[in-house]
């Protein structure tokens, strides 16, 4: 079911004279292109702790880390960092496979 964004009207002008395209086409792009720098940035977090750790989340978590680490705040806070980057990769690749006819 389409939904209906009313937005002023310069950002027609917007959409045709500087994205040269269609409202419609123009934030579909957009949103496209939000969701690929999203996955990048996530990707980015999880290949960064994985290279600092040495191991994957996966390892990470069954070695024990935090707790071997003496529940240290850094490497507490990596593990929420890496959980959440996960957790984004996951998210995005679901929102993107769900608007993928559209684009």
């Amino acid at each position: 079911m389409p939904i209906v964004v009313n937005l002023p009207s310069e950002f027609k002008t917007v959409y045709s004279s500087i994205f040269k395209t269609t409202p419609r086409n123009g934030t579909i792009k957009l949103i496209t292109n939000e969701l690929k720098r999203q996955l990048l940035e996530y990707k980015l977090i999880e290949k960064k702790l994985a290279k600092k750790y040495g191991m994957s989340f996966d390892e990470f978590t069954r070695n024990e880390v935090v707790k071997e680490k003496n529940y240290s705040f850094e490497v507490e806070e990596g593990y929420c960092d890496w959980e959440l980057a996960i957790d984004g990769i996951a998210t995005i690749e679901k929102a993107s496979q769900s608007i993928k006819k559209y684009i």
